[in-house]
């Protein structure tokens, strides 16, 4: 975006009160009414009027009139504030070329009033090439509604933060001079950027360099998360400065090994493809990459800038809630594996050839009850279950010779009628559906022919592969028991004339699309012969 200030020497007291006003009303309004910006500036209405328009036509206010009429800052406006207070301040005097854009920032050469040459970054979040600003930066934190200029300005305050921080531990940044709203104000440095350089004349220490700021980083707590050729002035002494810090984190963060790995790869990457130069050929290096876990357990008792600056991840507060969480949770899972152990021995002593699940159940409550008694009956409760379990997968083979199922239901009617046994009367599989109790196979005599009808089609009954899939191929959700012939026939005839529907539907369409394919290509044919 193009910083014309030409404008900024002939704007009036009454106009900058006009804008300061659009400032304070977009706190909690994303168009602010005209009517409010009159009252905040304590202005005639008709007054107003013409500076509003003044400065809409300077491009400093952007107007909407969707559901009212409504004025917000752009980032010109919002621009001309913050040079406007850095003026007022006797920091600036002039502003001149731009020499640096990025995706979410601009920086121009500025000068103060003893003459020297400085650094001016304005932050412009929301651009087009970066707008996941809400996803990969916490600037909003629990907010849910925000603007783009507020955002700038966050992002302005977390780097004139990290920059001074950084400088007061003796690395190589910027000198951070003052800030404004979204814009740091900084020396300027008599360098350029890594990426310029095609040849180093010592590249060996150079990368030491960069290699030795992100492991100091990493000891003060922190990682930078965009360390690369891009970030780096190198002047003439072949000395390193670091620049760019709003998307710094703490080590405590999730991804802090992640994304240091990342920033040493970028600067490993760029020595070998543009520089020609392999880190791990020369032996004079210390090391080719810092480990990461060293670092944090040689600095583990210092206090770390991440806590300090409220650098975006978990603070050490954080990190020792979930250590202490982690470990509680690992004691109570080796005191339960050890109590689980000791019962599962004395349990298995007991009842190691258990049948089922029943069995067992009614062995527990057998052994609680010290009386003979109770040794009898749970006694008798395991051979039943056990022999109702072996008849019932007799029964499953067809082929077993002298288990019909009228003796297999005899069977299981007199183990469950002998005495001392609890466990209720096992049905045959065929006669099982689900958790429900089954209904005699046998209707009562006295009951009405009708009662009984239904009582036998309502019956539960067995369903087999095939009758499922029967059922799905003739989309009912009926038993073959309760369709007579004239509903199956009826049925098959609906299905047939829904296949024929769907077939004579499918065939127009086709004959639809050849149609047009065959205009399309008459039509290219004629034009040919035209064009000829």
């Amino acid at each position: 975006m193009k910083l014309d200030v030409n404008s900024l020497r002939y704007l009036s007291k009454e106009e900058w009160r006009v804008l300061g006003s659009v400032e304070l009303g977009q706190r909690n309004h994303e168009m602010v009414p005209k009517e409010l910006i009159v009252t905040i500036a304590n202005l005639k209405h008709a007054g107003a009027e013409v500076y509003i328009s003044n400065l809409a036509k300077y491009k400093l206010l952007h107007k909407e009139s969707k559901k009212y009429e409504g004025y917000r800052l752009t980032y010109l406006g919002y621009d001309f504030l913050a040079i406007h207070s850095l003026v007022k301040k006797g920091v600036i005097n002039s502003v001149g070329r731009q020499i640096g854009v990025g995706k979410e920032s601009d920086v121009f050469e500025v000068m103060n009033d003893e003459g020297e040459v400085l650094a001016l970054k304005l932050h412009r979040l929301g651009r087009t090439s970066f707008r996941a600003v809400k996803s990969k930066r916490d600037y909003l934190q629990h907010r849910t509604s925000f603007s783009w200029l507020y955002l700038s300005r966050l992002a302005a305050m977390k780097e004139y933060a990290f920059m001074v921080a950084l400088g007061e531990h003796g690395l190589p940044v910027p000198y951070a001079v003052a800030h404004n709203r979204h814009c740091v104000l900084m020396t300027m440095v008599d360098a350029v950027p890594l990426v310029q350089v095609r040849e180093l004349g010592n590249p060996g220490e150079i990368y030491q360099q960069c290699m030795g700021m992100m492991a100091r980083l990493a000891e003060l707590g922190l990682v930078h998360c965009d360390f690369n050729e891009f970030n780096l002035l190198v002047n003439d002494d072949d000395e390193l400065t670091l620049i760019d810090f709003p998307q710094m984190v703490s080590t405590s963060h999730a991804n802090a090994q992640e994304l240091f790995d990342r920033d040493v790869e970028c600067v490993l990457r760029f020595f070998k493809k543009k520089l020609g130069y392999i880190p791990e050929h020369d032996e004079s290096l210390p090391y080719v990459r810092p480990d990461f876990q060293t670092i944090l357990a040689d600095s583990a008792d210092r206090e770390g800038l991440d806590v300090e600056l409220a650098a975006s991840g978990f603070g050490q507060q954080h990190q020792q809630m979930l250590d202490r969480y982690v470990q509680d949770s690992a004691d109570n899972a080796h005191s339960t594996s050890e109590d689980g152990s000791s019962t599962s021995n004395n349990g298995g002593q007991e009842d190691s050839t258990s049948a089922s699940e029943e069995a067992d159940s009614e062995a527990d409550e057998a052994d609680e009850d010290t009386s003979p008694a109770a040794d009898d009956s749970a006694h008798l409760a395991r051979r039943s279950v056990n022999d109702s379990a072996a008849d019932n997968n007799a029964a499953l083979d067809h082929n077993a010779p002298g288990h019909s199922p009228a003796d297999l239901d005899h069977q299981q009617r007199e183990t469950a009628a002998e005495p001392g046994s609890d466990q209720e009367p096992q049905m045959p599989p065929s006669d099982r559906r689900g958790d429900s109790e089954a209904l005699p196979e046998q209707l009562p005599v006295d009951l009405p022919d009708h009662v009984a009808i239904r009582a036998k089609a309502n019956r539960p009954r067995a369903v087999s592969h095939n009758d499922a899939e029967a059922d799905l191929d003739d989309s009912s959700v009926l038993s073959r028991s309760t369709q007579t012939p004239s509903q199956a026939a009826v049925k098959q005839r609906v299905l047939e004339q829904q296949r024929s529907r769907m077939r004579r539907q499918v065939l127009a369409k086709a004959s639809r699309n050849a149609q047009k394919v065959g205009n399309k290509k008459d039509r290219k044919q004629t034009a040919d012969s035209v064009n000829w």
